[in-house]
């Protein structure tokens, strides 16, 4: 039903697939950037990199449903 809806609004599984790989590298930058401008023994910044780095399963898993369904619906 989701994956439906996500497709009638023009989103394709190439789309999930950057938004992942995107979240990867904005860990990244988040992790790099709280070494720098975070306080010796914060954990705030290190949990926000975290954070943001378990969304990158959640864009992959929606680009596989995607694809499943775009292989359907041809």
């Amino acid at each position: 039903m989701i994956v439906q809806k996500l497709h009638e609004a023009g989103i394709k599984s190439e789309h999930a697939y950057c938004a992942a790989f995107a979240s990867i590298g904005l860990t990244v930058v988040a992790w790099a950037g709280s070494l720098k401008t975070e306080p010796a023994g914060m954990d705030r910044a290190d949990r926000w990199g975290l954070f943001v780095g378990e969304w990158a399963p959640t864009f992959f898993a929606l680009g596989l449903a995607l694809a499943n369904y775009e292989q359907q619906d041809d």
